[in-house]
Order: structure tokens, then C-alpha cells, then sequence
């Protein structure tokens, strides 16, 4: 059993991954893992490149079917529904958020960047779509910089900037769920600061799940971790274990002290 799933007296986990294989054609990339996560945590996946990170949170709200050649056996249920068998594909993704580790702005203003889901979605009452735009931003931590130019190309704002115009967007949906794939990875680290203050206040609001190549990211912002190795965890527990001298194997401590990977 793998260290760190929820035990039975717990509450029930907002993810339950259980035997999650995921093939590229013939070549497996994800061999049968299980892990939970709980509601309201911030939970940080790690390990080396081409370990099956980004695939895994993909697999989560089923936009690895964009991928030619991508099958998946197991299951991932969100708050115990199966998400293979759920019909209307948007309304999930709508549910898992998912933020890019480069940011892609729409060619859209800073406004509509956050507004164009919703307007697709259908709603079109303006002063609800101002307000929408202002939490958005604000959740984003990026409002007081952009209050004034909110017409403005989002694709003029800094890297940094970008970064959090993509988080806002994806608030725009209103997630349940939010994945985060190497959000760091091309901006600097005061802004890098900033994002990890804003996922510290949203996961009163929903469940965050992280991907980082940080090893120190997942230690100062995650509740658990999982190290996950070539598709498969090597371990998944509190970072209190993850993180410590005797965490439950010897290559989780090899890895986060940097000694390979």
C-alpha cells in the first residue's frame, strides 16, 4: 500500500486515483499508481523530467484525449464520481482548472481574457461580468497592477504578469479543482513569491493540485507530496515524512536532498 492515502475514519478525498495507467501507444508512461487527495489541501507532485508529472494532471480532467495515441486503464474519481463516465467533458474541465507552466494570453484584453469563458458560457449581464473580472484579478493578485488598463493588450503585461493573468482566467470558471503545471518555471522569484501567497489563500476556496520541478516549492507550499519516479510513487505522505531525514524510502530522501534527479 502506498504510504499516505486517507484512512478509512478520514473524510472523503476530493481525488481518488486508484491504478492509473496511462499509455502513449505501446510505450507505458503511468503504471498503475493509486494516491487521494484531500479536499482544501495543496498537493505537490515531484520527481524528474519524463517522470509522468504533467501526464498525470492531464489525465485528472481528461485533456490528455488530445493527445494522438494516449489511453488510460484505472480510475479517477472526483468526490466519488468516476471521470470516465462523465458525458459533459466541459462542465469537468470547468471543474479542474488547469494553469500552464508558460503563460498563453488570449490576443484578447486584459478584460476579456478573464471574461471570455464566461461570456461563452453565457453570461452576459455586464455589471456581473465587471465583478467577475475584479475577483478574478484580485484573487490573482494582479488587480491593483492592471486596474487602470484593463482594455490593454493582456499579451503587452510582463511574463510574471501573464503567468497570473492565466490564474485569473482559470478562477474564471469558478474550479472546484486547480492543477498547476510548472507555474514557475519562467518568471522570476519575487513573482514566483507572489503566486504561492495567492494559492495559500485560495485553497479556502478549492484544492490545488501542484506539479513542480521545486523541490523547496513543494516543501514551503504543499500539505503532502508525492514523489513520483519513471510513472510509478515511490511515496506519497504529510511533508513532514516527505521532507525529513527518514521519510518512508531511501530515494525520496535522495531526491529531495538533491543527491539525484
Amino acid at each position: 500500500m502506498v504510504s499516505g492515502l486517507v484512512s478509512a475514519s478520514a473524510p472523503p478525498p476530493k481525488i481518488e486515483v486508484s491504478g492509473l495507467e496511462l499509455y502513449y501507444g505501446k510505450k507505458r508512461a503511468i503504471h498503475g499508481i493509486s494516491f487521494e487527495v484531500k479536499a482544501h489541501e495543496i498537493f505537490a507532485v515531484i520527481g524528474p523530467a519524463q517522470s509522468g508529472k504533467s501526464s498525470l494532471l492531464r489525465c485528472l480532467n481528461r485533456t490528455i484525449e488530445f493527445v494522438p495515441g494516449a489511453q488510460i486503464r484505472g480510475k479517477i474519481a472526483v468526490d466519488g464520481q468516476d471521470t470516465a463516465r462523465v458525458k459533459n467533458v466541459f462542465e469537468l474541465r470547468r471543474r479542474i482548472g488547469m494553469v500552464a507552466p508558460l503563460p498563453v494570453g488570449l490576443p484578447l484584453s486584459i478584460h476579456d481574457n478573464v471574461a471570455f469563458a464566461p461570456r461563452a458560457a453565457g453570461l452576459r449581464d455586464p455589471k456581473k461580468l465587471e465583478e467577475l473580472v475584479e475577483r478574478c484579478l484580485r484573487q490573482a493578485a494582479l488587480w491593483d497592477e492592471v486596474k487602470d488598463r484593463l482594455h490593454s493588450l493582456g499579451t503587452k503585461l510582463s511574463g510574471g504578469q501573464q503567468q497570473r493573468l492565466t490564474i485569473a482566467r482559470a478562477l474564471s470558471h469558478r474550479p472546484e479543482i486547480l492543477c498547476l503545471d510548472e507555474f514557475s518555471i519562467a518568471i522570476d522569484p519575487v513573482t514566483t513569491m507572489r503566486i504561492e501567497d495567492v494559492l495559500k489563500e485560495l485553497r479556502r476556496e478549492m484544492t490545488i493540485v501542484l506539479v513542480t520541478n521545486l523541490v523547496q516549492q513543494a516543501r514551503r507550499l504543499a500539505d503532502r507530496t508525492l514523489f513520483l519516479w519513471n510513472g510509478e510513487v515511490v511515496e506519497c505522505d504529510r511533508n513532514d515524512v516527505i521532507f525529513s531525514e527518514k521519510p518512508g524510502n531511501r530515494k525520496t530522501y535522495e531526491y529531495v536532498n538533491g543527491t539525484f534527479g
